[in-house]
């Protein structure tokens, strides 16, 4: 049967909150792409920590200059306005999602620096697609390179240099943040040291079918070395994934890895103290499946689970995240989406760390352009 224009383009939506842009300017070589999002958006559980409106307004821009046959720049910015707080509260919660510019040399590859996402979010961009939860098993922002995070020189080769199609890899630099760096980060779990990251992917060509690999490591900062929970010297992740992509079904899973990166938290049950730091090694593991139809519908199915290993103190093995997601995406047109997402927490009641083990779900309504 033949897809609907519909069809084809909510799929599209699904994957990527910036695939429509409102081209505002594109004169003698220079362009420029306005983007947005307003969610009207709202949690529901007993936790009391989980529950309550959580809405908020996105906007952002991507620009390009052609500067010749061969060489383009590039920049994009993107800031989250929270629209869940009083006005007297100021706008202390807002924040800088992203902030980069870079070069792109033809076949030859793009560069930029700024604020990024990190290389190891190649792998983890799979699975993130949940309609509201999801992203947050080895995924943190400001977590070394695992999510979106600051000071990165990223470098980037589509194709191979044109020679190989759908074959893609990355490289990765990111400079120290500590408490003594200009930016001067007083929270040990925002900390990294010198790093690099590489990642690798390949779409093998009419199956919808791809696979991707990633690594990082990084020197921990002398704060993050110094925590009751998590002393070695380096921080280091790496994670593969594999997914399906066409014919309205959309597969996907995922795992990773990491070393003393993790951020923990929480009460120790065995000795009654607060648990902070890092826990020594993670397991993560996150499942997605989805599919598409022609009426606007995309029902969604997920997992994840993110188990620490060996953690001190008496904890031992525990798991930091584990939940069931169901979930489903409506949309209306192209501009106008509804979703429900249930977050089924798998955390017992008798674990060692005493985190939240209550379900959550939420309810959106989103405006894009």
């Amino acid at each position: 049967m033949k897809k609907s224009a519909l069809a084809i383009l909510t799929a599209a939506l699904a994957l990527s909150s910036a695939a429509q842009a409102a081209e505002v300017y594109n004169k003698d070589g220079n362009k420029l792409d306005l983007y947005g999002k307003v969610k009207g958006l709202h949690y529901f559980s007993k936790d009391s920590a989980s529950d309550g409106d959580n809405s908020y307004v996105r906007l952002g821009f991507k620009g390009q200059t052609q500067i010749n046959d061969m060489l383009t720049g590039y920049g994009q910015w993107e800031y989250q306005f929270n629209a869940n707080r009083a006005e007297s509260e100021g706008a202390a919660s807002n924040k800088t999602r992203l902030g980069f510019a870079g070069l792109k040399f033809s076949d030859f590859g793009s560069i930029d620096y700024g604020r990024n996402y990190g290389i190891l979010y190649d792998v983890e961009s799979f699975t993130d697609v949940f309609p509201e939860f999801g992203g947050d098993g080895s995924e943190r922002q400001d977590n070394f390179m695992t999510g979106r995070t600051s000071g990165v020189l990223t470098y980037r080769n589509t194709n191979f240099f044109g020679l190989v199609d759908g074959l893609k890899f990355g490289l990765q630099y990111q400079g120290k943040n500590d408490s003594t760096s200009m930016n001067g980060r007083s929270a040990q779990k925002t900390q990294n040291g010198d790093g690099f990251g590489l990642s690798a992917s390949y779409a093998l060509a009419d199956t919808g079918v791809s696979i991707i690999g990633a690594y990082t490591s990084s020197d921990r900062t002398k704060d993050q070395q110094s925590q009751a929970y998590g002393h070695g010297d380096k921080a280091d992740s790496w994670g593969a994934g594999l997914k399906y992509d066409a014919n309205s079904v959309y597969l996907a899973a995922i795992y990773s890895e990491t070393r003393n990166m993790t951020p923990i938290s929480g009460t120790n049950t065995v000795t009654g103290g607060s648990v902070s730091g890092t826990a020594n090694k993670v397991q993560n593991v996150e499942l997605v499946a989805q599919y598409q139809f022609d009426f606007g519908l995309r029902p969604s199915l997920g997992y994840v689970q993110t188990k620490g290993k060996d953690i001190e103190n008496g904890i031992g093995d525990a798991d930091l995240v584990k939940y069931i997601d169901v979930g489903t995406y409506y949309y209306f047109n192209k501009n106008m989406n509804a979703y429900v997402d249930y977050k089924i927490n798998q955390l017992k009641d008798d674990q060692r760390l005493k985190l939240a083990t209550d379900d959550v779900v939420a309810v959106g309504l989103v405006y894009q352009f």
